[in-house]
């Protein structure tokens, strides 16, 4: 068999074990709160890994090795800023979160547990919340779409419409039954899937050159500056602007959605040290598969990079070189895990603002739980649809609206939500403040080349919000036994590990 079929039946192989786990995944639904948040029941490896796989997306091995590949060391501040910022959702974020939103009504979606904690009975934070999650993540799902056409396009010359259509249609198809536990367990799958194509391809390369002596000459030969962190940094403002991408992990819905389906508060522990090893493994992966690819190509001249432009192309080319043609299409199949991932989990969110969030204000009509799960089925494939539409034309300017989405995610949600979890006084009328300045400055920012030039937005964005919040909160402030018994008891949760379930297990009197 030549090589292209050996890379086609290992790609074969990704799909069919993707749509298994979607399909058993779909036992596990008997209702909306299971389909969108798993029935609180996961374990802190699928937590942690289906996080690390939904966050990471197709940059983590194809835009960070080339970026490291043509610039150096410098270039990974976002790697590190993003790994401070995981840790920190970890560490602060992921057990108050999982014991609030289980305190204040059982909300099963970030919108809902906002509107529960600040008493909003108007429900304007949970329409405000859902338009905003709905409109920026529906574009978000169609740049996965674009990047799985692309992919095929680049790999095996196919139709882009045809590549795309295969990689939506599959994804969406486990996601559609499975919902956010086939997101998870496939998420889970493709985390490890990732972190070993990460860790194979530098190995196998720098043993193939034998060397680690000539590794680091032909480095220093090709850019004198590539292991000087500081080099093309772009100063102090450059530093911050590149690891204030990390602030955004506050306000993800993807992602700190994994926090409130974990099993107790205490999972978090396990969950960050899962987590954590998880990210610098695969961005040690990354950044050292930049480099021992600059050897590999220094040292091998008669091949040469697919992409020589942006060098994007290195963990793919090196893969293609150094492998078996079915191990390749292994890794090959990591590059679309990372896509898949991040698509399939922004689908479940997309899923519930519009069910949970949107039409649970607008309707008053009580649905069965068996209604309401087709219902939230019906919302992931009316989001997948406009999402292809939007994707349809490869040379949109979608990938431009990540950047921006990731920002205005982190500036809207992020200070709302540690404040929501750690100080008593935050008010409705401050969070609301909050998340329109902080969507408003993250768009204008970014919408102006000269200002996003010289910072990126999530750094104003997000503390103008910040300071917003805390401003309007304290001139509207007044105190609430309810809430603060409710907030007291969070706490208390969090810092212990245990749930309602355990406290009304121990104190069965109290409970009655």
């Amino acid at each position: 068999m030549d090589a292209t079929t050996w890379q086609v039946i290992a790609l074969a192989i990704y799909f069919v074990a993707m749509i298994a786990i979607g399909l058993w995944a779909n036992s596990k639904n008997t209702s909306l709160d299971d389909y969108v948040l798993g029935g609180r029941q996961l374990s802190p490896t699928v937590a942690a890994l289906s996080a690390g796989a939904a966050d990471m997306s197709g940059w983590l091995l194809m835009g960070l090795p080339g970026a490291v590949y043509i610039t150096g060391l410098s270039e990974s501040w976002i790697a590190i800023g993003l790994t401070i910022g995981a840790w920190c959702n970890w560490k602060f974020i992921a057990p108050r979160l999982r014991s609030y939103t289980e305190v204040s009504g059982n909300a099963v979606t970030v919108p809902v547990f906002l509107s529960n904690r600040l008493r909003d009975k108007r429900k304007l934070l949970r329409i405000f919340s859902g338009l905003i999650i709905l409109i920026f993540f529906t574009f978000y799902v169609s740049s996965g779409m674009v990047a799985g056409g692309k992919f095929f396009e680049s790999s095996f010359n196919q139709d882009f419409h045809t590549g795309m259509l295969l990689v939506a249609g599959i994804t969406v198809f486990y996601t559609l039954f499975g919902g956010f536990m086939g997101a998870s367990y496939t998420d889970m799958v493709q985390g490890i899937l990732m972190v070993t194509a990460l860790l194979a391809v530098p190995v196998v390369a720098l043993i193939n050159l034998g060397d680690m002596g000539s590794v680091t000459e032909s480095i220093a030969h090709a850019n004198p500056n590539a292991i000087n962190l500081f080099a093309a940094s772009g100063g102090i403002v450059g530093i911050i602007s590149a690891a204030a991408w990390g602030l955004g992990y506050f306000g993800q819905p993807h992602i700190i959605v994994r926090f409130m389906a974990m099993r107790t508060p205490k999972d978090a522990t396990s969950g960050r040290r899962i987590g954590i090893s998880w990210m610098l493994l695969t961005v040690i992966g990354a950044i050292s598969t930049a480099f021992v690819g600059i050897a590999y190509f220094a040292k091998h001249p008669e091949v040469s990079l697919t992409d020589a432009k942006s060098a994007e192309s290195v963990f793919l080319d090196l893969s293609q070189l150094l492998f078996h043609p079915f191990i390749a299409g292994m890794i090959l199949a990591a590059v679309l895990a990372a896509i898949m991932s991040t698509l399939s989990s922004q689908l479940v969110v997309c899923s519930s603002a519009l069910i949970e969030d949107l039409y649970g204000v607008f309707s008053s009509r009580k649905l069965t739980a068996n209604q309401s799960l087709w219902l939230g089925r019906a919302g992931v494939a009316l989001v997948a649809i406009v999402a292809a539409i939007l994707a349809w034309n490869p040379d949109s300017s979608i990938l431009q609206l990540v950047a921006f989405a990731w920002a205005g995610f982190g500036s809207a949600f992020g200070p709302t939500v540690i404040l929501s979890l750690y100080w008593r006084k935050l008010t409705l009328q401050g969070a609301l403040s909050s998340m329109v300045v902080g969507a408003l400055v993250a768009f204008f920012w970014g919408q102006s080349k000269e200002l996003h030039s010289a910072m990126y937005e999530m750094v104003p964005a997000f503390f103008s919000a910040f300071a917003v919040a805390v401003i309007v909160s304290l001139a509207t402030y007044k105190p609430n036994a309810e809430i603060d018994e409710e907030f007291s008891l969070a706490v208390e949760l969090a810092r212990t590990g245990k749930t309602l379930d355990d406290i009304q297990a121990s104190e069965p009197a109290a409970a009655k």
